[in-house]
């Protein structure tokens, strides 16, 4: 299992960049990935989570809804045609023990490409497009907490300084 960083690591606010090379060590890091999310019980990481500042995350939202399991890897994904909005409470595995209410777009399409450097498209909605979402900002440095109030991000900060010193 890989080592998840944890807010407020200023690594997790670093900007990914775009994967190149769709090589067997790419296949090893998200088999490795989707492991970590796995093992932790998340429902999406990314590249950055675990200290590789690249544009790829994956994501199985089967545990929250109910469905079957299905892994879903996405590499150099572009969001686009977003429509709608819907409020989820989203919790993030570097900031444990912490969730809130995060406003989003509801539908959304995005352009991505597969571990063999395939393009793809897919259109996603509700939960499935609440993850993409989230999974993607950790691409450009922004974690949820960076979506609430400063006021809720000053008592989130308290409230994890608190757990770690103890």
């Amino acid at each position: 299992m890989l080592e998840i960083l944890k807010y407020p690591d200023p690594r997790l606010h670093e900007k990914s960049l775009p994967v190149t090379d769709f090589t067997p060590e790419l296949h090893q890091l998200l088999d490795e990935m989707a492991r970590t999310m796995y093992g932790a019980n998340g429902v999406g990481l990314a590249a950055p989570q675990v200290g590789k500042l690249l544009r790829l995350f994956v994501i199985d939202v089967a545990q929250q809804d109910g469905k079957t399991k299905k892994l879903y890897e996405f590499i150099n994904p572009k969001l686009e045609n977003g429509e709608g909005k819907i409020t989820f409470e989203e919790g993030c595995l570097s900031v444990p023990g912490i969730s809130e209410e995060v406003q989003r777009k509801a539908k959304i399409s995005v352009q991505y490409q597969d571990r063999h450097g395939q393009s793809q498209r897919m259109e996603a909605d509700e939960l499935l497009a609440v993850a993409i979402q989230h999974e993607n900002d950790h691409l450009d440095g922004i974690l949820f907490v960076d979506r609430l109030s400063p006021l809720k991000r000053r008592l989130i900060k308290r409230k994890l300084t608190k757990v770690v010193t103890l």
